[in-house]
């Protein structure tokens, strides 16, 4: 949605005793960025804000892998299986491979 020049408003608040001001209920719990311009004059803008520790779930690389993941999983559709049988199967490999010398 594309803001026009009428659709802008101007309001007058009054900064509290503590320093606070309220923007309204609308903005309630959202994270808002304010840069004082010059002394007294303040631009309030809202804001997403990502924790340093999980800035890497917001680069190329990581997007680029959930992509690959998301193909795997497109071309590879759950089945159906037997946990019984798989833990058998995997038991017989490790059996086979410690006889050969392997590790696992």
């Amino acid at each position: 949605m594309r803001t026009t020049l009428s659709d802008l408003k101007t309001s007058v608040k009054v900064v509290g005793s503590s320093g606070q001001i309220s923007l309204g209920k609308e903005y309630a719990g959202r994270q808002v960025l304010v840069e004082e311009r010059e002394l007294g004059a303040w631009l309030v803008r809202t804001a997403l804000v990502i924790p340093e520790n999980k800035a890497w779930m917001h680069t190329a690389e990581a997007r680029q892998d959930l992509r690959e993941a998301f193909a795997w999983a497109q071309a590879n559709p759950p089945q159906e299986s037997n946990p019984d049988t798989l833990f058998k199967e995997s038991g017989n490999a490790e059996e086979k491979r410690s006889r050969k010398g392997g590790s696992k």
